[in-house]
C-alpha cells in the first residue's frame, strides 16, 4: 500500500475508532444522565405512553388512568384524591412526584429491573406494556374515620394509626389536603392548581404530610414516654407507690415553680394518678431526678431523633441533649425544644401496647408485577424494646385508667379495653396562640390483642382557647379510628 493510501486508511480507521469511543460513551456512560435530563422529552413521552399500575387499598385501587390529548397519552386520577393524598403522593407530567408514587416509580411504570424478563416477554409476544401495583398497609375503614374526623373538625391536624404487632401503617390522615388529580396533567389548569398549592399563595400549606414531616410539641403525650423513663431506670418500681413530689416544686436552678393545670391532687401523687390527671410536677420531677442522658436514651428507644423511613420519609423527633435539670424537667413534659411527629407519638402508644416492643413502621405490603405476582413482600421487623414486658403491662393499667375515669373518657368504647393519654400543648412565643390538641391512644380486645394504636393532632385557630383540649378535640377521632380498625376485623 502506497504512503497515501495508507495514510487515509489510518485517518478512516480513527474516523471508525472515535465514532465507537462516542457511541458507548453515550450508551454506558452517559446513559443514566441522559435518561433524567429535564430536555429530553421522549423519556417523559415513553413515561406517559402507557397506564402506570396501580396504589391498592384493601384489595381495591385508589388510583386510575385517564387517556389526554397530545405527547403525553396518559396521566393519573385519584379516587378519593384529598384523603389519600399523604399515602400516595401525587405524579404529574408538569411538576413531577413525591411520596409513594416517586419511590415505587419503577414498578408502577413497569421500568423497574425486576420486570425485565417480563417486558422482555412481552415485547416478543408483542404485548403492551404495563405497569405494577403497590400494594399498601392502609385500612380504607381507618382512614376515612380519620380523615372526616379531622375535616368535620376544621382547622389543621393530622392522624397516624398502627397495628402494633406488625408496625404496618393503618391510617395517615392530614388536613387541609389536596386533590392531587388536579395536578396530574400538563394544561393550564394543572399549572394554576399547582400555583395555588403553594405555601407562598396558600397559608394552609394543603400539600404539606403532617402525619409525616410536621413535628409538633407534644405535651402531655410525652409523659408516657417519661413514665417509661421513670420504671425502666428503677426510680419507681410500679403505678401506685407515692412519688416523692412536692407542691409547689421550684425547678432546679430557678425560683420559678412548674404549675399544673387547675386544682389536681398532685402532691406526691402516684404514677397512676399523676398520669391520670396529667400532673406537670410530678414527670417535670421525674425527668430531672433521671436527668437528660437518661431520658435521652429512653426517647431514642421510642424512635426519638432519627428519620423513618415507611418508605416515606418522615422527620426526625426531637428529644435535645445537653439540656439542664430545668430544661429537662420541660422537656419531659412536652415543653421546651420537645417535638415529635403524629407517627412518632403513634409509635409511643404502639409500644406499650405491644408490650414494650415497638416495630418498624411501613406502608407497603408488597410489590406486584402487571401479572399480579408478587415482586417483594415486606416482612414485620422489631425496630427496638423501649421498655420491658414488666412495665409495659403496668403502663398499660396507668392508660386505660386515663381513658378510665380520667381525662380520656372521651375515647371509651363499649367492650373494648382502651388506654389513652391527652395533651394539650403550648403554641407560639409565650404560649401566646392556641393551643395543639393531642391524644393518644390503643385498643385492646378480649383476648389481649390490641390491633389499633393511634396518636392525633389537632390545631384549631379558631376554636375558644378554653375549649381546647386533647380529650375533648383529638380524642373522638381517635375514638373513631380505633372503632373503624375493630369494626373491620369482623
Amino acid at each position: 500500500m502506497n504512503k497515501p493510501l495508507r495514510r487515509i486508511a489510518i485517518f478512516c480507521g480513527l474516523l471508525v475508532l472515535t465514532l465507537l469511543i462516542r457511541d458507548n460513551w453515550l450508551q454506558y456512560v452517559q446513559a443514566d444522565e441522559l435518561k433524567t435530563d429535564d430536555d429530553n422529552r421522549r423519556v417523559a413521552i415513553e413515561r406517559y405512553a402507557a397506564p402506570r399500575g396501580d396504589i391498592i387499598v384493601d384489595g381495591k385501587a385508589i388510583t386510575g388512568h385517564t387517556t389526554t390529548e397530545g405527547d403525553f397519552k396518559y396521566k393519573r386520577t385519584y379516587k378519593d384524591g384529598a384523603m389519600w393524598a399523604p399515602v400516595t403522593g401525587f405524579v404529574s407530567q408538569s411538576f413531577g412526584a413525591n411520596q409513594l408514587e416517586s419511590i415505587e416509580d419503577g414498578i408502577l411504570t413497569g421500568n423497574d429491573d425486576r420486570l425485565f424478563f417480563r417486558n422482555t416477554l412481552d415485547m416478543l409476544t408483542g404485548k403492551k406494556k404495563e405497569g405494577g401495583n403497590v400494594v399498601t398497609t392502609l385500612n380504607a375503614a381507618a382512614q376515612k374515620a380519620a380523615y372526616n374526623g379531622l375535616k368535620n373538625q376544621g382547622g389543621k391536624g393530622a392522624v397516624a394509626a398502627l397495628d402494633p404487632a406488625t408496625g404496618k401503617i393503618l391510617a395517615l390522615a392530614s388536613y387541609p389536603s389536596y386533590d392531587p388529580s388536579t395536578i396530574a396533567g400538563g394544561s393550564d389548569s394543572d399549572a394554576k392548581a399547582w400555583k395555588s398549592l403553594l405555601k407562598e399563595n396558600n397559608p394552609d400549606d394543603p400539600t404539606l404530610n403532617r402525619a409525616l414531616r410536621e413535628v409538633y410539641p407534644p405535651g402531655s403525650t410525652f409523659k408516657v414516654v417519661t413514665a417509661a423513663a421513670a420504671l425502666e431506670n428503677g426510680l419507681y418500681d410500679s403505678a401506685d407507690e407515692e412519688t416523692d413530689s412536692p407542691l409547689p416544686w421550684i425547678m432546679p436552678g430557678t425560683t420559678t415553680p412548674l404549675k399544673n393545670e387547675g386544682n389536681i391532687p398532685c402532691e406526691n401523687a402516684t404514677l397512676r394518678e399523676a398520669l391520670r390527671v396529667s400532673c406537670n410536677t410530678v414527670f417535670g420531677k421525674v425527668g430531672a431526678d433521671l436527668g437528660n442522658d437518661k431520658m435521652l436514651e429512653e426517647a431514642k428507644k421510642f424512635g426519638f431523633t432519627q428519620e423513618q423511613f415507611t418508605p416515606v420519609r418522615s422527620s426526625a423527633s426531637v428529644f435535645s441533649d445537653d439540656m439542664n435539670e430545668s430544661q429537662t424537667a420541660l422537656s419531659s413534659i412536652g415543653q421546651f425544644n420537645t417535638a415529635a411527629t403524629p407517627l412518632q407519638m403513634a409509635m409511643v402508644a404502639s409500644a406499650v401496647a405491644n408490650n414494650g416492643t415497638l416495630m418498624k413502621p411501613y406502608m407497603v405490603d408488597e410489590l406486584q408485577a402487571p401479572s399480579l405476582d408478587t415482586i417483594e413482600k415486606t416482612d414485620p421487623e422489631k425496630l427496638s424494646q423501649p421498655l420491658s414486658a414488666k412495665n409495659a403491662q403496668i403502663l398499660q393499667s396507668m392508660m386505660e385508667t386515663v381513658v378510665k375515669d380520667g381525662t380520656g373518657t372521651n375515647a371509651q368504647i363499649d367492650g373494648v379495653t382502651v388506654g389513652g393519654k391527652t395533651g394539650t400543648a403550648q403554641h407560639g412565643e409565650n404560649n401566646s396562640e392556641n393551643p395543639y390538641a393531642w391524644f393518644i391512644s390503643y385498643a385492646k380486645l378480649s383476648d389481649g390483642s390490641s390491633p389499633v394504636a393511634v396518636a392525633v393532632v389537632v390545631e384549631d385557630e379558631d376554636a375558644t382557647r378554653d375549649d381546647i383540649s386533647g380529650g375533648g378535640l383529638a380524642a373522638p377521632i381517635a375514638k373513631n379510628v380505633m372503632e373503624a380498625v375493630i369494626n373491620s376485623k369482623k
